[in-house]
């Protein structure tokens, strides 16, 4: 990962872990349900963008490298870990 990427994506995950405590206040508090759920969707949004982040971080740098290698056993390896990943992200 590059280092602008991982301090990004550290960045948003300290934020993200403050809504799931704030979340879990809330609960803890008895607040209305449609505020809780829309606090949850707030971290779901949250994580799919540190989710989009990564991903495109890795095909920019890790597959581009093993693109330019020229080395076949690689740029295979890195193209089936990318699909095995995209085959687990709900649609």
């Amino acid at each position: 990962m590059t280092p602008t990427t991982k301090k990004s994506c550290a960045d948003r995950l300290k934020r993200i872990e403050g809504q799931i405590r704030g979340i879990a206040r809330m609960i803890e508090g008895d607040r209305y349900c449609i505020d809780v759920l829309t606090q949850v969707q707030a971290v779901r949004a949250a994580l799919k963008r540190v989710e989009d982040v990564v991903l495109k971080d890795h095909v920019e740098h890790c597959v581009e490298h093993a693109i330019k290698s020229g080395n076949a056993a690689d740029q295979r390896r890195k193209v089936s870990e990318l699909l095995q990943v995209l085959s687990k992200v709900p649609g």
